[in-house]
């Protein structure tokens, strides 16, 4: 009897069949099936043990199924399809089928083989169908392409709610190294930008925010700490990102545009700002309804071009420094003649500054160590560099060396960017300066051909920079400022005198020596001015002092007269106008001439000048200004002749509007243009229609009262309707949003006229920015009247800031005699005019005299004196460590520049003249960029004032020689001393440790002016008091007390080693020191005792000729004096 049946046992799989392609899609199974031949007979005695048909019927099922897994797949199905389709043609064979995979059981072989006709036919048509309906094998990637552009269309238009894309999600099923996805539209569009602009970092505007995409994207992230979204962050097709389908990405709000801009700016970055140039009402009318927003690259900015509606970059802080100048500088240099130390280059310069429209050039020939280069950079302190051609070495070093750090005298990093130098350059600028000022001569006046006869004047040098200027300003669409040439200036025009960059820090005139602040500066001492213009320009006056004798006592006396009359109702009336100034006038006219100004700063600017015109609308003549200065004067005289013209712009404009930066309102009624009147009837005719519209909707819903519209989440011109209500609604009517309660709906109509009222809008807006554009475009042609009248307040505000310093406790008047008169200089009780407002307990004062005065001058000290009683050239300055050497010879120096600016001086009397320069040698520092040492620093430094010097300049040398041995140093400081005295003839503080110089001081003798034969003495020896004490031991050196006086003589030691007991050296190192000073000074002093002895006996018993015998007793005195 035979048992019951089972399932056949499990065949144990071969080892071929690991390595049978496995492949689930039903396609292939159906193929497999539909191309197989009719089973043998034999085989059918085989289907008692197979299981029921109604298996077949489960994976009849189990096909659509798959097919719908597969579509949700991806790319992976088309790789499935292509098979489905081959399988189709081909006819597998016998060996084939044998290890072919199928998802059903493995007795599944001899079910299909008792298929009928009929069922293999119903699945051929399933497959037949499905592929028609597919279309051909590639049709899945291509319906995916297709989806992908439109969902990233749509994306477009809806950017504004869907502020970050989605990255694309991830397929279930996909090949190795298939391709994941494409770049969308816009970020194509931002390629095709970027790869314009490499240099650039882009901000994109994608709807209601700013983008970054990349690498620009990571920069943004570090720099602004916001988050970078991961992906590409290369422009190029690398195959280190062929995996990455978006670029990373970073976003801001489109409100904080300014203050990232400005950060990003700051940094020293090129920022480029593309933005959307079609709106989404006018998007939606036109043509390009299904292509990405037309974008567009519309501002670009860089650290000397910030200039937009925002207003400048923010001064740096007291962390990073004083402030540079806000220039850009672009720079040219050729080599001249020389090799090595001999070497020149001829250099050209023009320097810009976009904020403010000053403009300076220069042409010169500098030496090896490029100190008129360093000079006029320090002077300027750009913020931004522009290179024409290749630099030499020496000078390329000083530039990366003056702008490669965060700390450096400028105050901030620089940037620097290179142009390429043709060999044609030179006619190639002729050529390009000569057509862009010919331009603006046809449509102009006499004035554009004068200003083109002045621009063509410029040395060739300058031109090659200025065609340069040109060229990169025009991309930042600035280049129109070169047609206020009115502020083109020379650097190095005589009216000035020229302050070297090694003054400028050793003097610390602009920012202090510690840690680069303006807090501890000249200029931070003298600064009491009330607006940000008056600041630059008191900032210019410091740094350029007047050599013109007529205008630096012009400006004295206007000083002096606001000084008299303090407190009086003029005064505080021009001091009050000055306080009402909280906008920089200056920076918003150059705002306003580049068309850049916003409306609230529009009106704020001219309702500022028409406040000042108005104060001094009575003033017809200079008698009604009510001083008697010129300078005063001429200054109140320009100040009401601004008062029309800002009147008649104030007419045109609605002043409530203006403040809120409303610019459908800007305008009044009557000053409107045609377009702008236009487009508002045009909506209002258009809400009139929606008004009337609500009776219609009414009858539609059956109603007998007009129905209200509501706005809801900012969409207007809703039509409620109760949930009740529905069935009177009309088909055509589209559902916006709705509530348990109630739907709400907007009718054809109301779509219809809403998209007529948003092109109205939109062109409203685009005729609004247009007048405004022609309004500024108005103002900037009466530029240079403005442009006098602030001027003219920033003058007024430097003379008062002077008046305010001059009326300080023991400030005076300084007396400057002729230019015929030799050079002579005299102080009577002066005083540091920076130290005394940080040190504690004051500053000592101190009297000195240089040179000698003609009887025939007139000074209020018609017999000043020095501390000898006997007044030199120069004066050798000798005394203790920390006594004070150093800083009275700045005091000096500092005086007399304060004199030159027209300042008061803190003295009892000050009596000069001119001086044409200020040279100084301070201070021990090596330069290391140049393989400088600190004594190659310092000769260098010397030899430049030796060649320099005239006998009008005044010279500063602070322990030359000391970075050497002592006898080469002391031989080094003799020799300049003897030589600035002998052959300059100059005025000159020489501060020395060197005290046996007081004899060859004692020998420069000098003709006397008077004539006779008569000789004068060339170099007086004075030193700085300070007052002995003994030690507590026996061992330890004496103790010093300073009295910071100006006493005469020489001071024999320097106590060196009471500067180590205050800089706390250890005790044990101090008593070994003053032990070996002792023996060293003991052994000294016996070698001059026996040298004097010597000199004795032959004075008294050696023959000789008699003037061997003076030479020998003035050297007998010599030494007794130094013992």
């Amino acid at each position: 009897m035979a048992g019951p049946s089972r399932p056949p046992d499990k065949k144990q799989a071969s080892i071929s069949s690991f390595f049978t392609p496995r492949n689930t899609s039903p396609l292939v199974n159906l193929s497999q099936n539909a191309s197989k031949k009719p089973p043998p007979a034999e085989s059918k005695s085989t289907s008692s043990r197979k299981r029921p048909e109604p298996q077949t019927d489960d994976s009849d099922d189990e096909a659509p199924r798959d097919a719908k897994r597969r579509r949700s797949n991806g790319p992976s199905a088309t790789t499935d399809t292509e098979d489905a389709v081959a399988s189709l043609k081909l006819s597998s064979s016998s060996r084939t089928e044998r290890y072919a995979l199928n998802s059903s059981r493995p007795s599944q072989d001899e079910e299909e083989k008792e298929e009928d006709a009929a069922e293999r036919k119903k699945k051929e048509e399933l497959h037949r169908k499905f592929v028609k309906k597919l279309g051909h094998p590639d049709s899945m990637f291509s319906y995916r392409q297709r989806d992908t552009e439109s969902a990233a269309v749509e994306g477009e238009g809806d950017e504004g709610e869907d502020d970050e894309e989605e990255p694309a999600p991830k397929t279930t099923a996909k090949k190795k190294g298939a391709k994941t996805g494409k770049l969308t539209p816009m970020e194509l569009q931002f390629l095709q930008i970027k790869r314009k602009h490499m240099d650039t970092l882009l901000i994109v505007e994608v709807g209601y925010k700013f983008r970054f995409f990349g690498e620009d994207a990571r920069i943004a992230a570090r720099e602004l700490s916001i988050v970078c979204i991961p992906g590409k962050f290369r422009y190029d097709e690398h195959p280190s990102e062929a995996h990455l389908d978006r670029f990373a990405s970073a976003s801001i709000p489109v409100h904080r545009l300014p203050v990232h801009a400005k950060r990003l700016v700051a940094a020293g970055y090129k920022v480029g700002v593309v933005r959307q140039i079609e709106t989404a009402a006018l998007k939606k009318a036109g043509d390009n309804r299904n292509a990405p927003f037309v974008r567009k690259l519309t501002n670009v900015y860089t650290k000397a071009t910030y200039i937009d509606e925002t207003g400048e970059l923010d001064q740096p802080g007291e962390t990073t420094g004083a402030s540079s100048g806000g220039y850009l500088l672009c720079l040219t240099e050729t080599p001249a003649k020389g090799m090595g130390t001999d070497e020149k280059v001829n250099v050209g310069i023009i320097a810009v500054q976009p904020a403010t429209g000053d403009i300076i050039y220069d042409e010169f020939e500098d030496g090896f160590m490029r100190r008129e280069i360093e000079t006029r950079l320090l002077h300027i302190s750009p913020c931004e560099f522009l290179i024409v051609g290749d630099l030499s070495k020496a000078t390329d070093k000083l530039i990366q060396h003056l702008s490669g750090s965060s700390t450096n005298v400028f105050g901030d990093k620089s940037r620097v960017e290179r142009v390429p130098k043709s060999k044609t350059m030179a006619a190639e600028a002729y050529s390009h300066v000569t057509d862009f000022y010919a331009g603006k001569a046809k449509d102009s006046d006499e004035r554009s051909a004068a200003l083109l006869n002045k621009v063509l004047k410029l040395p060739e040098a300058v031109m090659i920079c200025l065609s340069a200027m040109i060229t990169h300003l025009t991309e930042y669409g600035l280049q129109h400022i070169f047609n206020l040439t009115k502020y083109f200036q020379s650097f190095s025009t005589r009216q000035h005198m020229l302050i070297n960059g090694t003054t400028l820090e050793s003097l610390e005139v602009y920012r202090n020596a510690t840690d680069h602040s303006e807090k501890g500066s000249l200029l931070w001492a003298l600064d009491k001015t009330h607006t940000r213009f008056g600041q630059r320009l008191l900032r210019k006056w410091i740094g350029r002092p007047l050599l013109d004798q007529q205008r630096l006592e012009g400006r004295v006396s206007a000083v002096e007269e606001l000084l008299n009359n303090q407190s009086t109702a003029k005064v505080d009336k021009l001091v009050n106008m000055l306080k009402s100034i909280k906008a920089d006038l200056e920076r918003s006219l150059i705002r306003i001439y580049y068309g850049k100004c916003t409306r609230p700063e529009l009106l704020s600017t001219l309702q500022t000048l028409q406040k000042i015109s108005f104060e001094y609308a009575r003033v017809k003549s200079f008698a009604d200004t009510g001083f008697s200065s010129p300078l005063l004067t001429s200054a109140i005289m320009t100040l009401p002749s601004i008062s029309p013209m800002v009147t008649a712009h104030l007419s045109k404009i609605n002043a409530e509007a203006a403040r809120k930066d409303d610019k459908y309102a800007f305008f009044l009624e009557q000053h409107e243009t045609e377009d702008i009147s236009e487009h508002k009837l045009g909506i209002a005719a258009v809400e009139q229609d929606l008004d009337a519209h609500r009776s219609e909707a009414a009858k539609d819903l059956g109603k007998k009262v007009p129905v209200n519209y509501v706005t809801v989440a900012g969409i207007e011109y809703l039509i409620e309707v109760a949930n009740t209500d529905l069935k009177r609604v009309p088909a055509s009517w589209a559902k916006i949003s709705g509530t348990k309660k109630v739907s709400r709906f907007h009718t054809p109509t109301v779509l219809r006229l809403i998209a007529e009222r948003d092109q109205h809008k939109e062109s409203l807006a685009s005729a609004c920015d247009q007048a405004f554009s022609d309004l500024l475009a108005q103002i900037a042609g009466e530029y240079q009247p403005l442009r006098d009248a602030v001027s003219s307040l920033s003058t007024l505000d430097c003379l008062l800031s002077l008046s305010t310093v001059a009326a300080l406790p023991g400030y005076t008047k300084p007396t400057f005699l002729p230019s015929s008169h030799p050079s002579f200089l005299s102080i009577d009780q002066g005083r540091h005019p920076i130290a005394e407002h940080l040190l504690p307990n004051g500053y000592i004062p101190f009297t000195m005299s240089l040179g000698t005065l003609s009887p025939s001058a007139s000074s209020p000290d018609p017999n000043p004196t020095s501390p000898s009683g006997k007044p030199a050239l120069a004066q050798l300055i000798t005394g203790p460590n920390m006594g004070g050497k150093s800083s009275y010879t700045r005091a000096v120096a500092l005086l007399v520049l304060l004199a030159q600016i027209g300042s008061f001086v803190p003295a009892t009397s000050m009596t000069l003249t001119l001086s044409d320069a200020i040279f100084t040698r301070m201070g021990a520092r090596d330069n290391l960029f140049k393989g400088e040492s600190t004594f190659m620093v310092e000769v260098s430094e010397t030899a430049a004032i030796l060649r320099q010097a005239t006998p009008r300049s005044l010279v500063v040398l602070d322990e030359l020689g000391r970075g050497t041995s002592t006898h080469d140093g002391r031989a080094i400081a003799g020799a300049v001393l003897e030589y600035v005295v002998r052959d300059v003839g100059c005025l000159m503080l020489f501060v020395t440790h060197y005290q046996d110089l007081a004899g060859v001081a004692d020998s420069l003798l000098l003709e006397d002016g008077e004539g006779g034969g008569k000789k004068k003495k060339g170099v007086e020896c004075v030193h700085m008091r300070f007052a002995k004490g003994v030690g507590a031991d026996k061992d330890e050196d004496e103790e010093i007390t300073f009295l910071y006086d100006l006493a005469p003589g020489v001071a024999h030691r320097s106590y060196g080693l009471n500067v180590a007991r205050l800089a706390r050296i250890p005790k044990k190192v101090l008593e070994v020191a003053a032990k070996k000073s002792r023996e060293l000074e003991e052994e000294v002093r016996a070698k001059r005792v026996k040298g004097a002895m010597g000199l004795v006996g032959g004075v008294l018993y050696g023959g000789g000729a008699p003037g061997d015998q003076e030479e020998k007793l003035e050297q007998l005195v010599g030494l007794v004096e130094q013992l």
